[in-house]
């Protein structure tokens, strides 16, 4: 029976776990953190439980266009950040607990302590007693992850100065919220807090929020925000943070200082993976610290593979989890097919969300694709303007000629979820007039994808 040792216990770590369960291998996950790793317990499902209260908030603010009152003294909503928190963490727990329930029913033995690399076929495990286990291995998947970065002009306390994990030990609502970085996590803390009542300043140091997607989409998001009330400073490179009592300052290289009640720091991550034996063992390392994986996740190392953001590839859980699947499938001689990025969607949580699959604009308007493209309007979609939606719209891309869908774009309430019949399109390589063809509910804001394959249709030659 084949050994597979897993360092690590997140997406990556637990779905290929799953896996080599499945194919029979004999599978132990070392892990120190929690099983689901950043992912389930500091990261991802916080946040988005986070933002799921605030997405309420922003359903309520537009009641009254609706037609929908509060009456009575006192009607006025106020958040309980206090009680948001300890949903979170709860939930957090919860989904924690769930994955490690059904490890266990699948026959995965969890070990917990800190794993390291003692060879490419043993693993070192310091218990939390203080003793040292080692663990024989055929094969083992590093899925250490990733950490917030931190930079030693602006220090974390855990209080007033805060990395995207301490947000949740919060028991009172900033009465200013300064967030620095408008990457990704920036931008969704930065709209959660805004949609909770909170006065937001955003810092970049690009031109634009988000810059890494769509610029139409990055364009609507900003003016949704400014119309809220946040104030955003773009060009703007933040220096230090500093506190003084219940102040922080944020200084900016140019001189100027936005001072605030609470500031958080989203200034990218940093790879886990110093001090576990990776280079001893033969894994090659990038400049940054991230694990060197090929498409079926294998590393520098004989029968060393990685997955996750330790890897640095595209950061995100689906695609960790995939990464961990495709090694055991690989390793264990099952069907596998490489990781095709091309392939994988992806959404920024912020209000409205911002979801995208395959090709971008900025591919296309670089020549180095060549395809057609329409941008539908969500302001004429008759669910949008029934729910009161006015911003947002559905971009496709498709091959000349032959009609292919290669890309698309949703901005939209619950773009997520909109996005995957275009992600299906891109996956199968279906064309747009099949896109257009299939029914959609009326009235839905999934027609406006339909609507927008029409537009790119295709006559047969």
């Amino acid at each position: 029976m084949d050994r597979v040792v897993i360092i690590g216990g997140g997406p990556g770590g637990y779905e290929s776990a799953l896996v080599a369960a499945q194919l029979g291998a004999e599978v132990t996950v070392v892990d120190s953190e929690g099983i689901g790793g950043s992912a389930v317990l500091t990261d991802c499902v916080p946040s988005k439980t986070l933002i799921a209260t605030s997405d309420l908030m922003i359903e309520l603010a537009g009641a009254a266009e609706l037609g929908i009152a509060f009456a009575g003294a006192g009607s006025n909503v106020v958040v309980d950040l206090g009680r948001v928190n300890q949903r979170v963490k709860q939930l957090a727990a919860d989904q924690s607990g769930d994955i490690a329930r059904r490890l266990e029913r699948e026959g995965v033995r969890v070990v917990t302590g800190r794993g390291r690399l003692d060879g490419p076929d043993q693993v070192g495990v310091e218990l939390p007693d203080g003793r040292t286990d080692a663990i024989r291995a055929d094969a083992v998947l590093v899925a250490t992850g990733a950490q917030p970065r931190t930079l030693t002009s602006a220090r974390p306390d855990g209080e007033r100065i805060l990395t995207w994990e301490q947000v949740y030990d919060i028991g009172e609502v900033p009465t200013k919220l300064i967030v620095v970085g408008s990457g990704v996590t920036g931008a969704e803390f930065a709209s959660a807090y805004l949609s909770l009542g909170v006065d937001v300043t955003l810092v970049s140091s690009r031109d634009r929020v988000l810059p890494g997607e769509d610029a139409d989409a990055a364009s609507v998001l900003e003016r949704v925000l400014e119309r809220r009330g946040m104030t955003l400073l773009d060009r703007s490179r933040m220096q230090s943070v500093t506190r003084e009592g219940d102040t922080v300052t944020v200084t900016l290289t140019d001189g100027r200082t936005v001072e605030g009640s609470h500031c958080l720091l989203a200034v990218g991550s940093v790879p886990n993976t110093d001090d576990i034996g990776l280079e001893e063992a033969g894994v090659v390392l990038d400049e940054g610290g991230f694990v060197r994986v090929d498409r079926v996740s294998r590393t520098s190392a004989r029968g060393v593979y990685a997955a996750g953001d330790c890897t640095g590839v595209l950061m995100l859980a689906s695609v960790a989890a995939m990464q961990g699947r495709i090694a055991m499938w690989h390793f264990l001689g099952d069907k596998v097919s490489p990781l095709d990025l091309r392939q994988v969607s992806s959404n920024v949580f912020t209000s409205p969300e911002i979801a995208t699959v395959g090709c971008s604009q900025q591919k296309v308007d670089d020549g180095e694709i060549d395809a057609e493209t329409v941008m539908l309007d969500l302001a004429g979609n008759a669910r949008a303007k029934m729910q009161g939606v006015r911003d947002g719209f559905v971009k496709l891309f498709c091959r000349p000629g032959t009609g292919i869908v290669v890309g698309g774009v949703v901005v939209a309430p619950r773009a997520s979820e909109l996005i995957h019949p275009v992600a299906l399109a891109v996956a199968q390589s279906l064309t747009v007039d099949a896109l257009a063809q299939a029914f959609t509910v009326y009235p839905s804001m999934s027609g406006s994808v339909a609507e927008a394959a029409r537009r790119l249709h295709h006559r047969p030659f």
